[in-house]
């Protein structure tokens, strides 16, 4: 197949150009400095794949769209997906939302995970495509845009949110990391390991990643009520109510908490071993 990856010289882009290179396909990439323009994809490709900027997406989708036949594929590489594929099923061609869950900084596709929601789209396209994902060592999961969103709500906004609050709660105390190293657990380290390497990334993917989805505020609105009751026990010295918060909470995580327990045992024992 040819692909065409427009924002393949960002870093996202030049990892899935790598991706299918390595599958033996043939794959041209426009960029902002590229001679090759959105369009010249649009019109010469089999695969049309979009990875740019989240609040960038849907215009480039509709920018391309009228050039675009029945035969060809057209996917994202975005963080979001309702309005990304609703915008490309204005297209005649086929369908398919990607969301790689994962950076660029990764080195191979081994053990990682690809979220698929194809909206229009044949048994045999959609094989042939997560085949070259599947062939390289990666999971996809399938599912529709809108249960897609839902969830990531959870998996990356209420994340970001807690971790960013982390980050501005040190700020507002005047604590660095430098000023706890003498004092880290595996645990703290491994927790400020995550709070650096977000706050090492562009704010504008995070902003967008957080306000762009309808879903994000139910779910930022249910962790305020979370840690409102936490605080209230904690400031009201209510260890009766702590733990009842704290069993309600296990309860709900049930067998995961067991699983999470040994999972974190090696991640401490390879931090320990660094």
């Amino acid at each position: 197949m040819k692909v065409g990856i427009i924002g393949g010289t960002g870093k996202m882009g030049a990892f899935f150009r790598e991706v299918f290179s390595r599958a033996g396909h043939d794959v041209t990439v426009s960029g902002r400095r590229t001679e090759t323009r959105s369009v010249d994809i649009a019109r010469q490709c089999d695969i049309v794949m979009v990875s740019v900027p989240i609040r960038e997406t849907v215009s480039v989708i509709r920018e391309i769209s009228p050039c675009l036949s029945e035969d060809q594929v057209f996917c994202d590489l975005t963080s979001l997906k309702v309005a990304p594929v609703q915008a490309m099923l204005e297209s005649r061609a086929k369908v398919v939302g990607l969301h790689p869950m994962f950076g660029p900084s990764v080195e191979s596709l081994q053990c990682q995970t690809i979220v698929a929601t194809p909206a229009r789209c044949d048994e045999e396209t959609l094989e042939a495509l997560f085949g070259v994902f599947r062939a390289q060592g990666a999971r996809v999961t399938v599912t529709t845009p809108e249960e897609h969103d839902r969830a990531m709500a959870v998996v990356q906004g209420l994340t970001h949110y807690v971790t960013l609050g982390m980050a501005g709660t040190m700020r507002r105390l005047g604590v660095t990391p430098e000023d706890t190293m003498a004092f880290m657990s595996p645990i703290y380290q491994i927790e400020m390991s995550l709070v650096g390497r977000l706050l090492s990334q562009d704010p504008d993917l995070y902003a967008d990643i957080l306000m762009l989805n309808p879903a994000v505020p139910p779910v930022l609105a249910a962790c305020g009520e979370s840690f409102a009751a936490l605080r209230e026990a904690v400031t009201g010295d209510d260890t009766n109510a702590f733990r009842r918060l704290f069993l309600e909470d296990s309860h709900h995580f049930g067998d995961y908490c067991e699983r999470a327990a040994r999972e974190s045992d090696m991640l401490i024992a390879a931090m320990v071993r660094r």
